[in-house]
């Protein structure tokens, strides 16, 4: 017998990054926190990233096959809350964040991070009300040295 409390209180103390996964598909573009996150291969170099399916940055990544993950910093906690809410109901999320796009993908990349990797899609796993993309990184650089911003540490929950 599953008791949800335990499973609720064990699944969100998962130690997880945050992180702004930028997608683009043609001229649309989006951005939304992440923290589902984790490598997955070291040859080739994988990374997992879980996506809730019935977002439209979803549909933007299951079309172009593409996602670029720009990692946070340790006390960029208004920086993730900025990319929390649904395009639906704010808008350009990008309209006041400098950025740039992804050489191979063209996926925004925020420049006021520690740095980024891109991924181009090799396989998902559709199950659940999350899919789960495998990204085979295809670019990265660093812009800066730092500790990386942790959901742990916002006092936020995701999960559970």
């Amino acid at each position: 017998m599953l008791d949800e409390q335990a499973k609720k209180n064990l699944l969100r103390k998962i130690p997880h990054g945050l992180y702004i996964c930028g997608v683009r598909n043609g001229d649309e573009m989006n951005g939304f926190t992440a923290s589902w996150v984790m490598q997955g291969s070291f040859q080739p170099p994988l990374v997992v990233n879980c996506v809730k399916n019935d977002s439209i940055s979803h549909a933007l990544l299951k079309a172009s096959g593409g996602f670029a993950l720009s990692f946070l910093e340790a006390g960029q906690k208004d920086l993730a809350k900025n990319f929390f809410k649904p395009l639906r109901r704010v808008g350009n999320k990008f309209e006041h964040i400098e950025f740039y796009e992804a050489p191979e993908t063209g996926c925004p990349v925020i420049k006021d991070t520690l740095g980024y990797v891109e991924c181009r899609v090799v396989g998902a796993v559709e199950h659940g009300d999350h899919t789960v993309f495998v990204g085979e990184v295809v670019g990265a650089a660093i812009h800066r040295e730092g500790d990386p911003l942790l959901l742990e540490n916002t006092g936020w929950n995701y999960g559970g």
